[in-house]
């Protein structure tokens, strides 16, 4: 690209929200370019979901994501949902299934997703230019110029769709951050989100050696609880338990573990001793959680012979006692893996700053913030992506 050149919009970010609102704006007519700073579009689709992209879940409503504005999100998630995105996958020939709770997978691989974007984008003739990073943004008159190292591009809206700061790897930067500031919009506090916690200390060395152990648990922080899967790691906890509080845990906050998951522990431990009154208590806890967490779970309650008690010596206070120690067990992580390995990122762009039917800036004529930028920020499963084609559709149809 050399020299100056013209567009009635110009997308910044070509990853699903970017490309989704390209097509869209190109689709009435417009004439679009997207600019991606890194060698490839859909970079971060192409990774999720174990490279089969969880590209939307069925049941995604408003009460899936966090913002300081809850309310933001409804007009954009009502007016594009998921069985208008499944449409057009479908209309694609791409097969897809349901994993569990409403999450939807392509059955071959997330390159389809991509694939179908930029057919989307091929069709209502979009521009893409890929290894083209930021500059400068600057205003000209009614408009913008964007300068990149290969040269300037001019539009009447610019579309900023640059992401957050997860997985720098794949390219993640502040840019969108640093652009909304510039512009005088507000920017709340960003963090990780759907990241594993690290352990230290005394906890940290106890179930460090637990690395690999999985298990289906109830997992609660602050007013936020979720049952799903956990994994114990080398440097903490992970899984989709863990990643989903982490959205809502903050340093020095506790992260509680029903190790049982809703099932009623103290009834189920005076059946068990009632039957079985001479078995070891780290046996029968073993029926049903994995043998080593068992023990160790037996070791950690502050006697470490516990688990070899007999279960005809724990009375009714005792039981009580234990079954509320194993489902609402405590854990403070020291902190997270952060934005290395986070799926998302919380906080952005202030949603007070934009109209929730079009994304736009409600002080800047012409400027639009869609996708993760914006503080706007789903749970695990395929909400993320739903806020991506959302807010794009709404911005699309406008610019």
């Amino acid at each position: 690209m050399s020299g100056d050149q013209s567009k009635d919009v110009i997308v910044l970010g070509g990853g699903a929200a970017g490309l989704m609102c390209a097509a869209v704006a190109a689709a009435r007519g417009r004439r679009v370019v997207v600019l991606e700073g890194s060698k490839r579009c859909g970079k971060k689709i192409l990774m999720s979901g174990g490279g089969r992209c969880n590209f939307t879940n069925l049941y995604s409503t408003p009460e899936n994501f966090l913002s300081a504005n809850p309310h933001f999100c409804k007009s954009a998630l009502a007016r594009y949902t998921p069985a208008d995105f499944i449409a057009a996958v479908e209309a694609h020939g791409i097969a897809y299934h349901e994993k569990e709770k409403g999450q939807l997978f392509c059955n071959e691989s997330s390159k389809q997703i991509v694939a179908m974007l930029l057919q989307e984008c091929a069709a209502a003739d979009v521009e893409i230019r890929v290894r083209a990073p930021v500059e400068s943004v600057a205003r000209d008159g009614a408009g913008f110029v964007v300068h990149t190292e290969a040269g300037s591009v001019r539009g009447e809206s610019l579309v900023v769709a640059t992401g957050g700061l997860s997985i720098p790897k794949m390219g993640a930067s502040g840019i969108g951050y640093r652009i909304a500031r510039q512009f005088g919009l507000a920017v709340r506090d960003t963090r990780a989100a759907l990241v594993p916690f690290t352990l230290n200390g005394g906890q940290g060395k106890a179930f460090g050696a637990l690395s690999g152990v999985g298990l289906d648990v109830e997992a609660r922080c602050n007013d936020a609880y979720f049952d799903a899967g956990m994994l114990f790691t080398h440097r903490g906890l992970s899984g989709p338990a863990m990643l989903q509080v982490s959205s809502y845990w903050q340093p020095g906050d506790t992260v509680a573990v029903d190790w049982f998951a809703g099932a009623d522990v103290e009834q189920w431990l005076t059946e068990r001793r009632d039957a079985r009154p001479d078995a070891r208590l780290a046996t029968v806890l073993a029926e049903r959680l994995p043998r080593r967490l068992a023990q160790s779970l037996c070791n950690e309650v502050g006697k470490a012979s516990l688990g070899n008690h007999r279960l005809r010596q724990l009375d009714d206070q005792a039981c009580a006692a234990l079954a509320t120690r194993l489902t609402e067990w405590p854990f403070t992580p020291d902190g997270t893996e952060g934005y290395r390995t986070a799926e998302v990122t919380i906080g952005g762009v202030d949603t007070g700053a934009l109209s929730s039917t079009t994304m736009a800036a409600r002080d800047v004529p012409g400027l639009y913030f869609i996708g993760e930028v914006v503080d706007v920020t789903g749970h695990l499963g395929g909400h993320n992506f739903q806020w991506a084609w959302a807010s794009a559709q709404a911005a699309g149809a406008v610019v």
